[in-house]
């Protein structure tokens, strides 16, 4: 249990304080403790803390709105938690408070040690945060045009590492469930698919790889009206002529070995990678 103020934004709106939860039950309460939860520990401004929780239709008094907003999130969450500035609000709670900041953050550790053998464990614990939707049920045109996607964003490109990694350490099977699952939700993110084809490739699947390629080709070019990516046709390709697939530019964590391995069909006699016998 985390001590203090901790605000959960990764999903439905979590608040609580010492462990204890806290309702709030005003949409603008949430919306202002949201936006001050996304720059904890930092001052925001009057006039962004407006655009944020009134968009277009700002009230005439938005500051004395805001200051009376700050005075009841204090009532409900403990006065010592939002203090007033000279020009903004502070939430007086450490980054690692917010699960979207910490989840940044273990991103960007990610990011620092690529090909380390902590990257993959630096990017679990940030995939571990995510319980859904970002900031599902708190209503504020920056948090959904501006935020949101920027998360979902971090959180697909992460998905696709973890994916990467476990594929070229020859656990392609853990990926592909993920990455079918992320898929259908994702259709024109071309790179999910391309991981999916490879995870599948990987694993002995090819049929099933192409059948994959089909459905997401059609959906591009009903949407899009153009053909999949060059990447993606050439991934086909290769399936057809029973080539193995591989990830441009990936980059193995370096304590992963045998990443070239790629289990074929018809491997009589002896399991593959995950402990199933083959075909």
């Amino acid at each position: 249990m985390r001590r203090g103020l901790t605000v959960g934004v990764l999903g439905v709106l979590e608040v609580a304080v010492d462990g204890r939860p806290v309702p709030l039950t005003t949409g603008k309460l949430r919306t202002l403790l949201v936006v001050l939860a996304m720059s904890a520990s930092a001052t925001v401004s009057m006039k962004r803390l407006a655009e944020a929780v009134w968009s277009d239709a700002q009230p005439r008094y938005s500051r004395r709105c805001l200051q009376i907003y700050a005075a009841r999130l204090r009532e409900a969450l403990g006065r010592e938690w939002i203090e007033t500035r000279q020009d903004g609000l502070l939430l007086r709670a450490a980054p690692d408070a917010v699960d979207a900041l910490r989840f940044e953050r273990a991103l960007d550790r990610a990011a620092a040690g690529r090909g380390s053998p902590r990257e993959r464990e630096l990017i679990q614990d940030a995939l571990a945060l995510w319980r859904g939707r970002p900031f599902d049920g708190v209503s504020s045109r920056w948090l959904e045009e501006i935020q949101a996607p920027r998360l979902t964003e971090r959180h697909l490109t992460a998905l696709e590492r973890r994916a990467e990694l476990d594929i070229l350490a020859g656990r392609a099977g853990e990926a592909v469930a993920e990455l079918g699952e992320q898929v259908t939700r994702h259709p024109l993110r071309e790179s999910l698919s391309l991981r999916l084809l490879v995870a599948l490739d990987r694993c002995g699947r090819q049929a099933e790889a192409l059948r994959w390629y089909g459905r997401v080709r059609a959906v591009i070019a009903r949407e899009l009206g153009v053909e999949p990516n060059r990447d993606l046709r050439r991934a086909h390709a290769d399936l057809l002529a029973g080539r193995p697939l591989d990830l441009p530019g990936a980059t193995p964590a370096t304590s992963q070995g045998w990443w070239h391995h790629r289990p074929g069909p018809y491997e009589l006699g002896r399991p593959n990678s995950f402990g199933l016998p083959s075909r």
